[in-house]
């Protein structure tokens, strides 16, 4: 095998998988993470895509219970979609290795938020590394894949868009393939009634406890002296540029970044006169040595928006809290020529109506010329925010709301949003617009349950949406494409709208960027 590679961390994070044996990758494509599947299976692993996070980490969870390594991606945000099983299996644990890779997205590059997952980590009591470059992703992914099955623990990989997609040359290792998998049956550890969770969080506290004291002295741990003057703790990507801000700085580059090695940062920071913490995102090895009354500065509130860079660090360590530099101006983004949502977004906007948006490439609805979203929260939220609206508004207002929802956002959280609708009816009724374009755009077009077809393109079981909304009890379920009858779907809106109806329109039409792939794949596996 090669020993060298040109990659970049989510290619690196893949290849790390296929070195060590990963049985399993599960996960949901989101920006900055999509990448990581994709190239796993490209170059030889089992991977699949789930409706959503929490049933990609749910099937993850399975597999280690298994015995089975496991990887199991998500951008951010979708951590919180997989919340609920990532806590309780913080507590239960598995003997399987299991790394949960959560891709953070500082600055929101592609996203609704900029949470640092680091949190969750605390939160739900796991340990957690942050890789500085594509070799670090490399290797601390077969690391934190040794660390859960050493403690029976789940780990937290955290990369950011920097470290995701960036490139360096990384070094493989030689092979470390793990056991068959097999299943041992442990009720006590595995089943989380109260009686036998009590029991198991104390053990979760207890490994928590040796993992720091591991810590202390780990492989994940850089110390670099250059003097006494200036000392830099940081972690991840904030290193690289530590670096080259401060040259003549000694620095502690923490790769485990919970639980953290207490005595190693205060003795560290003992050393030098002046200690800054340098990390992008929330302050949190800052205010955990505030907390352990170690005497450290920090970054200005400023600074914990966006990303940081080289320029960026060098204004902390000086204190400098002038207006920043404003970056250029950028093209702003906007729908395709020639996508198939452009004129539902026109249809909506003439008609004045009230639209609940969603998270896909069709929120950027919300720009010029169409203007034609009101609200965007999260993903499958259109359609509980519409009922909503639906439920306290004016008649007059209630009839005019709609919600949007794409197809693979559908399948990924709007499926309850259709539940509730039934179970909750509005005096009004609702209508509900599902932009079928076959395809996950907006991160890359990736497959997902109704296009048909697996990760790879191959052929699968396909989730026929109409189908399943009328087994549901919706009153009206239409099938249309503007492009093709305008007329009818013009007609056929208007007509919904006026209604005190449950009705869902599903407006079908490829997505231009996608079709001609969709035809090779349909021509491939004929």
């Amino acid at each position: 095998m090669a020993k060298r590679l040109l990659l970049s961390g989510n290619e690196a994070i893949a290849q790390a998988a296929l070195d060590c044996g990963v049985h399993l990758g599960t996960g949901y494509p989101g920006t900055p993470s999509s990448e990581i599947l994709e190239h796993f299976a490209a170059i030889g692993g089992k991977a699949q895509w789930a409706p959503n996070e929490k049933v990609a980490l749910e099937v993850g969870i399975g597999a280690a219970f298994g015995q089975a390594r496991v990887m199991t991606t998500m951008k951010h945000v979708g951590l919180n979609v997989a919340a609920d099983p990532l806590f309780t299996i913080a507590y239960s644990g598995t003997p399987g290795g299991l790394v949960i890779i959560s891709a953070d997205d500082p600055g929101m590059a592609s996203s609704q938020n900029e949470q640092d997952n680091r949190r969750y980590a605390i939160a739900a009591g796991v340990p957690l590394l942050e890789p500085s470059d594509s070799q670090e992703a490399y290797d601390f992914t077969i690391k934190a894949l040794e660390l859960s099955e050493k403690y029976s623990l789940p780990v937290i990989l955290r990369v950011t868009t920097r470290i995701c997609h960036y490139k360096c040359v990384v070094k493989r290792t030689e092979k470390n393939m793990p056991s068959i998998p097999q299943y041992e049956r442990n009720i006590k550890q595995n089943v989380m009634i109260p009686a036998y969770a009590r029991i198991a969080h104390r053990k979760m506290r207890a490994k928590l406890k040796d993992i720091a004291e591991f810590n202390e002295s780990s492989e994940f741990i850089q110390e670099e002296n250059n003097g006494s003057e200036l000392g830099i703790i940081t972690s991840g990507i904030s290193y690289q540029h530590s670096r080259d801000a401060a040259p003549e700085a000694s620095i502690l580059k923490l790769g485990l970044t919970h639980p953290m090695p207490l005595q190693r940062i205060n003795d560290f920071a003992n050393k030098v006169k002046k200690c800054v913490v340098i990390e992008e995102g929330d302050p949190i090895v800052h205010e955990f040595c505030l907390a352990n009354s170690i005497e450290v500065e920090g970054k200005d509130e400023m600074y914990r928006f966006g990303e940081l860079n080289v320029n960026r660090v060098r204004r902390i360590l000086n204190n400098d809290l002038s207006e920043e530099a404003k970056p250029p101006v950028g093209k702003p983004p906007q729908l395709c020529p020639g996508c198939p949502h452009r004129k539902n977004f026109e249809t909506l906007r003439d008609l004045s109506c009230i639209v609940t948006g969603d998270i896909g490439c069709y929120t950027l609805g919300v720009l010029p010329p169409f203007e034609a979203m009101d609200t965007c929260v999260c993903m499958g939220a259109s359609i509980g925010t519409g009922l909503g609206m639906r439920h306290v508004l004016p008649e007059d207002q209630a009839r005019k709301v709609v919600s949007v929802i794409g197809d693979s956002t559908f399948l990924h959280t709007g499926i309850n949003g259709i539940v509730e609708m039934v179970y909750n009816r509005p005096e009004t009724g609702h209508v509900v617009l599902i932009l079928d374009n076959s395809t996950t755009a907006m991160t890359g077009l990736q497959e997902h349950p109704g296009t048909g077809r697996k990760l790879d393109h191959s052929p699968a079981p396909k989730i026929v949406v109409e189908d399943m909304i009328k087994a549901m009890g919706v009153d009206n379920v239409d099938v249309c494409d503007p492009l093709v009858d305008y007329d009818n779907f013009l007609s056929t809106l208007k007509k919904r709208l006026n209604s005190n109806d449950l009705s869902v329109m599903i407006v079908r039409r490829p997505c231009i960027l996608a079709a001609v792939k969709i035809k090779k794949y349909e021509e491939t596996n004929a």
